[in-house]
Protein backbone atom coordinates (compact mmCIF):
# COMPACT_ATOMS: atom_id res chain seq x y z
CA UNK A 1 0.00 0.00 0.00
CA UNK A 2 1.78 3.15 -1.19
CA UNK A 3 1.39 6.88 -0.67
CA UNK A 4 0.72 7.71 -4.32
CA UNK A 5 1.23 11.35 -5.33
CA UNK A 6 0.47 13.34 -8.47
CA UNK A 7 3.83 12.67 -10.13
CA UNK A 8 3.03 8.96 -10.07
CA UNK A 9 -0.04 9.59 -12.24
CA UNK A 10 1.77 12.04 -14.51
CA UNK A 11 4.41 9.37 -15.17
CA UNK A 12 1.82 6.63 -15.72
CA UNK A 13 1.70 5.67 -19.40
CA UNK A 14 -1.89 4.45 -19.23
CA UNK A 15 -3.10 7.74 -17.74
CA UNK A 16 -1.18 9.77 -20.33
CA UNK A 17 -2.64 7.79 -23.22
CA UNK A 18 -6.21 8.11 -21.92
CA UNK A 19 -5.89 11.87 -21.38
CA UNK A 20 -4.44 12.30 -24.87
CA UNK A 21 -7.29 10.29 -26.37
CA UNK A 22 -9.82 12.32 -24.38
CA UNK A 23 -8.31 15.51 -25.77
CA UNK A 24 -8.46 14.28 -29.36
CA UNK A 25 -12.01 12.99 -29.01
CA UNK A 26 -13.37 16.26 -27.65
CA UNK A 27 -11.36 18.31 -30.15
CA UNK A 28 -13.10 16.41 -32.94
CA UNK A 29 -16.45 17.33 -31.40
CA UNK A 30 -15.49 20.99 -31.04
CA UNK A 31 -15.30 21.07 -27.23
CA UNK A 32 -12.89 23.16 -25.22
CA UNK A 33 -9.64 21.57 -23.99
CA UNK A 34 -9.99 18.76 -21.44
CA UNK A 35 -6.50 17.28 -21.58
CA UNK A 36 -3.32 17.51 -19.52
CA UNK A 37 -3.49 21.29 -19.22
CA UNK A 38 -6.97 21.22 -17.71
CA UNK A 39 -6.17 18.16 -15.60
CA UNK A 40 -3.09 19.84 -14.15
CA UNK A 41 -4.86 23.10 -13.32
CA UNK A 42 -7.81 21.33 -11.70
CA UNK A 43 -5.45 19.11 -9.71
CA UNK A 44 -3.56 22.07 -8.26
CA UNK A 45 -6.68 24.12 -7.55
CA UNK A 46 -8.37 21.21 -5.78
CA UNK A 47 -5.24 20.78 -3.64
CA UNK A 48 -5.19 24.52 -2.90
CA UNK A 49 -8.82 24.62 -1.76
CA UNK A 50 -8.34 21.99 0.92
CA UNK A 51 -4.84 23.09 1.89
CA UNK A 52 -5.95 26.66 2.56
CA UNK A 53 -8.86 25.36 4.63
CA UNK A 54 -6.36 23.39 6.75
CA UNK A 55 -7.37 19.88 5.74
CA UNK A 56 -4.79 17.13 6.35
CA UNK A 57 -1.98 17.01 3.80
CA UNK A 58 -2.96 13.55 2.55
CA UNK A 59 -6.55 14.69 1.91
CA UNK A 60 -5.18 17.60 -0.11
CA UNK A 61 -3.14 15.16 -2.19
CA UNK A 62 -6.20 12.95 -2.76
CA UNK A 63 -8.03 16.00 -4.12
CA UNK A 64 -5.07 16.58 -6.42
CA UNK A 65 -5.24 13.00 -7.70
CA UNK A 66 -9.00 13.29 -8.28
CA UNK A 67 -8.44 16.53 -10.17
CA UNK A 68 -5.92 14.96 -12.49
CA UNK A 69 -8.11 11.95 -13.32
CA UNK A 70 -11.58 13.50 -13.31
CA UNK A 71 -12.02 13.88 -17.11
CA UNK A 72 -10.24 10.72 -18.19
CA UNK A 73 -13.41 9.02 -19.50
CA UNK A 74 -13.98 11.63 -22.18
CA UNK A 75 -12.04 9.23 -24.39
CA UNK A 76 -15.15 7.00 -24.30
CA UNK A 77 -18.02 9.46 -24.39
CA UNK A 78 -18.92 12.88 -23.07
CA UNK A 79 -22.15 11.54 -21.60
CA UNK A 80 -21.73 10.36 -17.98
CA UNK A 81 -17.96 10.70 -18.22
CA UNK A 82 -17.93 11.20 -14.46
CA UNK A 83 -19.40 7.80 -13.68
CA UNK A 84 -17.35 6.02 -16.31
CA UNK A 85 -14.25 7.90 -15.21
CA UNK A 86 -14.73 6.73 -11.64
CA UNK A 87 -14.59 3.11 -12.82
CA UNK A 88 -11.46 3.74 -14.89
CA UNK A 89 -9.84 5.59 -11.99
CA UNK A 90 -10.67 2.68 -9.66
CA UNK A 91 -8.62 0.31 -11.80
CA UNK A 92 -5.71 2.73 -12.08
CA UNK A 93 -5.64 3.53 -8.37
CA UNK A 94 -5.97 -0.14 -7.44
CA UNK A 95 -2.97 -0.90 -9.63
CA UNK A 96 -1.06 1.81 -7.74
CA UNK A 97 -2.09 0.07 -4.49
CA UNK A 98 -3.97 2.92 -2.83
CA UNK A 99 -5.93 1.81 0.21
CA UNK A 100 -9.70 1.37 -0.27
CA UNK A 101 -10.52 4.32 1.98
CA UNK A 102 -8.57 6.65 -0.33
CA UNK A 103 -9.89 5.10 -3.52
CA UNK A 104 -13.47 5.51 -2.29
CA UNK A 105 -12.98 9.25 -1.73
CA UNK A 106 -11.36 9.82 -5.11
CA UNK A 107 -13.79 7.84 -7.26
CA UNK A 108 -16.85 9.29 -5.52
CA UNK A 109 -15.47 12.75 -6.26
CA UNK A 110 -14.88 11.91 -9.92
CA UNK A 111 -18.33 10.37 -10.21
CA UNK A 112 -19.93 13.54 -8.84
CA UNK A 113 -18.16 16.35 -10.69
CA UNK A 114 -20.68 16.75 -13.54
CA UNK A 115 -23.28 19.45 -12.96
CA UNK A 116 -26.01 17.33 -14.57
CA UNK A 117 -25.83 14.62 -11.90
CA UNK A 118 -23.13 15.45 -9.37
CA UNK A 119 -23.14 16.47 -5.71
CA UNK A 120 -20.55 17.47 -3.13
CA UNK A 121 -20.75 14.13 -1.33
CA UNK A 122 -17.46 14.62 0.52
CA UNK A 123 -14.69 17.20 0.92
CA UNK A 124 -12.69 15.77 -2.00
CA UNK A 125 -15.72 16.06 -4.28
CA UNK A 126 -16.38 19.62 -3.11
CA UNK A 127 -12.81 20.68 -3.86
CA UNK A 128 -12.91 18.99 -7.27
CA UNK A 129 -16.16 20.70 -8.24
CA UNK A 130 -14.80 24.13 -7.34
CA UNK A 131 -11.51 23.51 -9.13
CA UNK A 132 -13.10 22.10 -12.27
CA UNK A 133 -15.76 24.76 -12.73
CA UNK A 134 -13.30 27.59 -12.13
CA UNK A 135 -11.09 26.77 -15.14
CA UNK A 136 -12.47 29.29 -17.62
CA UNK A 137 -9.74 30.70 -19.85
CA UNK A 138 -8.93 31.43 -23.48
CA UNK A 139 -6.20 28.79 -23.53
CA UNK A 140 -8.96 26.15 -23.38
CA UNK A 141 -10.29 27.15 -26.80
CA UNK A 142 -9.18 24.69 -29.47
CA UNK A 143 -11.12 26.22 -32.36
CA UNK A 144 -8.74 28.43 -34.35
CA UNK A 145 -11.46 30.00 -36.56
CA UNK A 146 -12.95 32.93 -34.64
CA UNK A 147 -15.79 33.17 -37.15
CA UNK A 148 -16.94 29.69 -36.14
CA UNK A 149 -16.85 30.24 -32.37
CA UNK A 150 -19.90 29.00 -30.49
CA UNK A 151 -20.95 30.51 -27.16
CA UNK A 152 -18.57 28.24 -25.18
CA UNK A 153 -15.65 29.32 -27.37
CA UNK A 154 -16.55 33.00 -27.01
CA UNK A 155 -16.91 32.88 -23.24
CA UNK A 156 -13.68 30.98 -22.69
CA UNK A 157 -11.74 33.09 -25.19
CA UNK A 158 -13.03 36.27 -23.55
CA UNK A 159 -11.79 35.09 -20.14
CA UNK A 160 -8.33 36.62 -19.93
CA UNK A 161 -7.77 35.69 -16.29
CA UNK A 162 -9.43 33.29 -13.86
CA UNK A 163 -8.43 32.73 -10.24
CA UNK A 164 -9.94 30.67 -7.45
CA UNK A 165 -9.20 32.36 -4.14
CA UNK A 166 -9.76 30.90 -0.67
CA UNK A 167 -9.94 32.99 2.51
CA UNK A 168 -9.80 30.66 5.48
CA UNK A 169 -10.51 33.41 8.03
CA UNK A 170 -13.62 34.70 6.30
CA UNK A 171 -14.55 31.20 5.09
CA UNK A 172 -15.01 32.40 1.52
CA UNK A 173 -14.13 30.79 -1.80
CA UNK A 174 -14.22 33.23 -4.70
CA UNK A 175 -13.92 32.81 -8.45
CA UNK A 176 -12.47 35.99 -9.91
CA UNK A 177 -12.66 36.47 -13.68
CA UNK A 178 -11.50 39.10 -16.11
CA UNK A 179 -13.74 38.98 -19.18
CA UNK A 180 -13.13 41.02 -22.32
CA UNK A 181 -16.53 42.54 -23.07
CA UNK A 182 -15.48 43.28 -26.64
CA UNK A 183 -15.45 39.53 -27.27
CA UNK A 184 -18.48 38.47 -25.25
CA UNK A 185 -20.91 40.16 -22.84
CA UNK A 186 -20.93 38.97 -19.25
CA UNK A 187 -24.52 37.77 -19.71
CA UNK A 188 -23.30 35.01 -22.04
CA UNK A 189 -21.18 33.66 -19.17
CA UNK A 190 -24.32 33.16 -17.11
CA UNK A 191 -26.17 31.61 -20.03
CA UNK A 192 -23.87 28.61 -20.02
CA UNK A 193 -22.35 28.60 -16.53
CA UNK A 194 -25.19 29.46 -14.13
CA UNK A 195 -25.79 25.80 -13.26
CA UNK A 196 -22.07 25.36 -12.63
CA UNK A 197 -21.97 28.39 -10.34
CA UNK A 198 -24.88 27.04 -8.31
CA UNK A 199 -23.01 23.75 -8.00
CA UNK A 200 -19.96 25.68 -6.77
CA UNK A 201 -22.07 27.44 -4.17
CA UNK A 202 -23.26 24.10 -2.79
CA UNK A 203 -19.71 22.73 -2.85
CA UNK A 204 -18.45 25.73 -0.91
CA UNK A 205 -21.27 25.32 1.59
CA UNK A 206 -20.22 21.70 2.12
CA UNK A 207 -16.82 23.06 3.14
CA UNK A 208 -18.56 25.57 5.46
CA UNK A 209 -17.68 28.46 3.17
CA UNK A 210 -19.53 31.06 1.15
CA UNK A 211 -19.02 31.10 -2.62
CA UNK A 212 -18.48 34.36 -4.45
CA UNK A 213 -18.20 35.29 -8.12
CA UNK A 214 -16.40 38.46 -9.20
CA UNK A 215 -16.30 39.45 -12.86
CA UNK A 216 -14.20 42.46 -13.84
CA UNK A 217 -14.07 43.48 -10.19
CA UNK A 218 -17.83 43.37 -9.68
CA UNK A 219 -19.35 40.94 -7.18
CA UNK A 220 -22.17 39.06 -8.91
CA UNK A 221 -22.70 36.20 -6.43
Amino acid sequence: MGQVVLDDLKNDHEVSVYLACSTNYLNNLGFTEHGKRHAGIVAERAFKVLAQLDYPERDCELARLAGYLHDIANMINRYNHGGTGAVIAYNILTRHKLIPEEIALIISAIGNHEEERGHAVNHIAAALILADKSDVHRTRVTNTDFAKFDIHDRVNYAAECSQLNVNSKLRTISLELEINNDICPVMEYFEIFLERMLMCRKAAEYLHCRFGLLINGNALL
